[in-house]
């Protein structure tokens, strides 16, 4: 069974500065681990009713098993890639992991 982290990340109080940190900093962090399956990456648009969103990005890493995924965020590049998320989320993040029937 395939296992991902959700991350979520709120609003942030200045978009462009969220956009410079996340493409120059965080991705090329986060590539720096190995182990995962598959990579998504979205920006929100809006909600189904036409109103904005609270949650401005979506990142979804894939892992073939929790093993898997348990060895890569333990490693030292795992571990940057998460504690990293508190130097530019200033709208917050919310991080979960969820199983893929």
């Amino acid at each position: 069974m395939a296992i991902k982290v959700n991350v979520q990340y709120g609003q942030p109080t200045d978009p462009e500065a969220f956009e410079k940190y996340y493409t120059e900093t965080h991705l090329p962090l986060a590539a720096t681990m190995a182990g995962f399956t598959n990579l998504e990456l979205c920006k929100v648009v809006g909600s189904p009713d036409g109103t904005p969103s609270d949650v401005y990005r979506t990142a979804e890493i894939w892992w073939d098993s929790e093993a898997d995924m348990q060895k890569t965020l333990g490693s030292p590049e795992g571990q940057a890639t998460v504690a990293d998320i508190a130097n530019f989320a200033t709208g917050g993040a919310n991080v979960f992991i969820s199983t893929v029937d």
